[in-house]
């Protein structure tokens, strides 16, 4: 843990209550003079931390910027995802950064984030629109003990974390569409891209790409997604804190991973179909260049999705653009 890392846990754990610097530079080892040219440089970021002759040193407020040693800091020691962060101000895509670093041997659980990216893309090689600094697009590095047909697990996963932590940080109600995207009044707020590398028995590591629109307004989505995206500020009238967001959803996600990891999906896939918008409903499933068309019955145990189709069929689905149906076919 760096210097300035321990600096920002004893501010985040200390609140109101404050620390002092004498505090500070025992428990850190460090001299008072250096706790206080960290404090500066995180003054000079946009923290406010305020020094009392008598409570010490208390942080007041965060800015709006994602650094990697405050993330860290708010996050328990012991984590798996999260352990390692980085932060750039730009890059193409962050699951062609975990992509690399995978291939050169880097551990499980590394997080990565861009304040804007070039090349963002969603399913079916759509672009994603990540303008700077106001949502998180973050990709996580994964080394699941998992075969390849049951990927679909960490998509679910993905969308039930995003969707706890959406709720806990700003009291909206957002629902899943199978498989990657959460939705808010029935316009897309996030998604989820997983990708892989595999043997045919084993996953050899994953990317799990976040994209979530915070603090978006209307002018910055493209006219033709302006009826179809939102974002959390336009939903919830207010800016959200996309730190505080990031560490709740990096929380829940650990949280479900563990689950996947003891073998307990089927917890999560209940809550997931909780909040689905797609069970029951008249779908069409496009997969490049077929569509496969149904009512979305049920998820079975490895995240995929089982379509009736009108002959009657149960199809399973572990890949596809859905679309609900206006006008339901009549099914048998």
């Amino acid at each position: 843990m760096s210097t300035l890392q321990s600096i920002l846990r004893a501010l985040h754990q200390a609140g109101d209550q404050g620390m002092s610097g004498s505090r500070m530079s025992k428990d850190l080892a460090i001299s008072r003079t250096a706790v206080w040219s960290h404090i500066e440089e995180l003054r000079q970021l946009g923290y406010g931390i305020e020094a009392d002759p008598h409570q010490g040193y208390r942080l007041l407020h965060v800015p709006d910027i994602l650094l990697g040693d405050d993330l860290m800091s708010r996050m328990p020691e012991d984590r798996l995802i999260g352990r390692d962060m980085t932060v750039f101000r730009e890059t193409a895509s962050t699951n062609l950064l975990v992509e690399q670093r995978a291939m050169h041997g880097e551990a499980e659980g590394w997080v990565v984030f861009a304040e804007s990216q070039t090349q963002g893309k969603g399913r079916l090689g759509r672009q994603w629109v990540s303008p700077s600094g106001k949502g998180l697009w973050f990709s996580v590095l994964l080394r699941p003990p998992l075969r390849p047909p049951e990927m679909t697990q960490l998509t679910v996963i993905s969308a039930t974390s995003l969707a706890r932590a959406i709720r806990e940080n700003t009291a909206l109600q957002p629902e899943i569409k199978w498989p990657n995207d959460i939705l808010i009044r029935g316009r897309k707020v996030a998604g989820v891209l997983t990708e892989m590398r595999a043997e045919p028995d084993r996953v050899s590591h994953a990317a799990i790409g976040i994209g979530i629109n915070v603090n978006l307004t209307s002018s910055d989505f493209p006219q033709e997604l302006r009826d179809h995206a939102t974002s959390l500020a336009m939903e919830a009238g207010r800016p959200v804190c996309r730190s505080s967001l990031a560490v709740s959803i990096l929380q829940a996600l650990e949280q479900d991973y563990r689950r996947i990891l003891r073998g307990r999906f089927e917890e999560i896939t209940r809550e997931w179909a909780d909040q689905c918008v797609t069970l029951g409903q008249q779908v069409r499933v496009r997969q490049w260049d077929v569509t496969v068309c149904g009512r979305a019955e049920s998820m079975d145990a490895e995240g995929a999705l089982m379509l009736r189709t009108a002959d009657g069929n149960l199809q399973r689905i572990t890949v596809g653009d859905v679309t609900l149906e206006k006008t339901p076919t009549q099914l048998p």
